[in-house]
């Protein structure tokens, strides 16, 4: 039998390639304990080949199955290696990795923690965990099958829809909502004051963050990322949207469905970013500027002025030795300079 729900054990092949929906080649009755890279697979993996330039691997690999496409199935069926043939083998082992764990990770029992503090008035579903040391202050609205991890916290008047997860030490701020189904990883914080301040005397005068957060569906905040609370009205992050780790978004950020930031990515106050955009680690997108829908950013770049044409933008400057690069940069510092002697030595010359 399968290995049910916080077990470890074997699966059989055949129950592997049905959960992907994928056409097995070989025997469905051998045994697989573990998904693994080609390199380090043994006859109890299963591996998955997703790039082309990792053809050769599968010529050496050890692996007991391998997903991949069916065209690529050959080197495996010389060597009597199975084979589970899908259309996209690195959707399919995205989906196999989260069947995986609900079979093989004990899922956290419904209840409240001895050492957790929930206050009056919150309305916290039958079937939701709240960790030890968790705290959920008055008036939060906790969903069908919400995960409290250990020492989280939830503010006055937040909501959690079902299924979402916090892990320990996140955080979400009073009166900011999370759909169904996120994902909030540890440290992370949604609903921290907004970057607010007025210039008086020689000194800064705060400006209260009277806005919230709201996070829609299926939306994952990675490890100490800082989502702000508005300053007036909420900062937005809709459905599907992803977010890696160490990525700060200001206050008053409206961010579309289905992007993804890599790590260490800013994002400054107001700024509206469309849906499905990508943007490489530690990416800058300075305030009130508008990116389009399908805009995909370069690791390191830096926007400075709105973009609504769907493509992919660069603004990196080449890594070089050091002399290389500062030669380089005083050049482009009299690239005006050298301009306006071109025009000058363009109006001398004959026609």
């Amino acid at each position: 039998m399968p290995p049910g729900p916080g077990t470890t054990g074997f699966v059989r092949l055949a129950d592997i390639a049905a959960a992907v929906d994928g056409v097995l080649r070989g025997d469905g009755e051998r045994l697989i304990q573990r998904i693994g890279s080609l390199e380090s697979a043994d006859q109890s993996t299963i591996g998955f080949l997703s790039q082309p330039r990792l053809k050769h691997l599968l010529g050496s690999t050890g692996a007991g199955a391998v997903i991949v496409r069916a065209e690529d199935a050959e080197a495996l069926e010389a060597r009597g290696t199975a084979a589970v043939l899908v259309a996209d083998p690195y959707l399919a082992f995205a989906r196999l990795t989260r069947w995986w764990v609900v079979r093989t990770r004990a899922a956290p029992q419904a209840g409240v923690h001895p050492s957790a503090y929930v206050a009056p008035g919150v309305q916290l579903a039958a079937t939701a965990h709240v960790g030890p040391m968790a705290v959920i202050e008055g008036h939060a609205v906790i969903g069908e099958g919400v995960v409290i991890g250990a020492h989280a916290f939830v503010g006055e008047g937040a909501e959690l829809g079902g299924g979402t997860r916090l892990h320990p030490r996140a955080t979400v701020g009073f009166g900011c909502r999370v759909g169904r189904n996120g994902i909030l990883h540890s440290g992370c914080v949604i609903g921290a004051d907004g970057f607010g301040f007025a210039p008086f005397e020689d000194r800064w005068e705060k400006i209260e963050q009277l806005g919230g957060v709201r996070l829609g569906d299926d939306v994952e905040i990675g490890a100490n990322t800082c989502v702000d609370r508005g300053a007036l009205d909420d900062t937005v992050v809709e459905d599907g949207v992803k977010l890696d780790n160490l990525i700060q978004i200001a206050h008053n950020v409206h961010i579309g469905a289905h992007t993804a930031m890599a790590g260490c990515v800013g994002v400054a106050g107001s700024a509206r970013i469309g849906r499905h955009c990508t943007f490489g680690g530690a990416a800058m997108i300075l305030g009130h500027l508008e990116i389009g829908d399908h805009v995909h950013i370069s690791a390191a770049s830096v926007v400075m002025s709105s973009i609504t044409k769907p493509g992919r933008y660069s603004g990196v400057f080449p890594i070089d030795e050091n002399g290389n690069w500062e030669k380089n940069a005083a050049t482009l510092r009299q690239l005006h300079t050298l301009r306006a002697r071109l025009r000058a030595l363009e109006k001398k010359s004959p026609t």
